[in-house]
């Protein structure tokens, strides 16, 4: 069991602010502990299980942050932005204080399942192709998806940056223009360049497994979640080939 720490750690550790503002939290009574009114940030509190109250909203205390977001289309992912607003102006600011990033990229019109860490460790074991973690992209085709291209896709295409062939690990025809791809590896456009080398291209493009997490299905655009030890070890679940 971790040991008790002070209140104003904890919060500093959460993301609400500087250390000298997170005392003025609590000396302005805006900071309440598992229900209970804070008046000392030098309290030393136990953090499991631990529920904060900041300025009328409830916290679940997190050393580290592993959350599941449900990305909508015409937002990029990353806190400098070119074209687009950031996924991150979607999330409670103490994500961005503390120094959250997105667990690899999806391209700024793509949707679905997007994971986001302050987990270096995390991050670097779910993007590395060698753990071979899968995810599942639901494909909409311009048009007709025919056996011969899903056939290429699996025996593996090469993309014009890299010789190296890029494989599909599984594919699943859900309808004639409709098709759910996994892969291990995260290439710039991945996904849309591979439809593009077999002849065919993505009109809509959307992420909805990570390993052998499926994204929940009430968790709507824009919406974010806690991921808790059980989903750790789902996300972390390789192909199997």
């Amino acid at each position: 069991m971790a040991k008790p720490i002070s209140l104003e750690k904890i919060l500093f550790s959460q993301g609400f602010g500087t250390r000298r503002y997170c005392c003025d939290l609590v000396y302005s009574d805006l900071v309440k502990v598992n229900g209970a009114l804070a008046n000392d940030p030098e309290q030393r509190i136990a953090t499991e299980n631990l529920v904060v109250n900041v300025e009328g909203k409830d916290w679940e205390y997190h050393e580290k942050a592993y959350i599941v977001f449900n990305k909508p289309p015409n937002f990029e992912c990353s806190h400098k932005t070119k074209h687009h607003p950031s996924v991150y102006s979607l999330l409670p600011s103490p994500f961005v204080e503390r120094g959250l990033q997105c667990v690899g990229r999806l391209d700024y019109d793509t949707t679905g399942l997007l994971l986001i860490s302050d987990d270096g460790q995390f991050i670097h074991k779910m993007t590395s192709p060698k753990k071979n973690i899968g995810k599942v992209y639901e494909i909409t085709a311009s048009d007709l998806i025919t056996q011969t291209q899903i056939d290429h896709l699996l025996n593996g295409v090469v993309l014009d940056d890299d010789p190296k062939p890029c494989y599909a690990t599984a594919c699943q025809q859900i309808s004639e223009k409709v098709l759910a791809m996994t892969i291990v590896e995260g290439r710039y456009h991945q996904v849309k360049r591979m439809m593009a080398a077999v002849g065919n291209h993505v009109a809509k493009l959307h992420r909805t497994e990570v390993g052998a997490y499926v994204m929940p299905h009430d968790l709507t655009e824009g919406q974010w979640r806690w991921l808790y030890p059980d989903d750790l070890k789902q996300l972390s679940q390789s192909v199997t080939t």
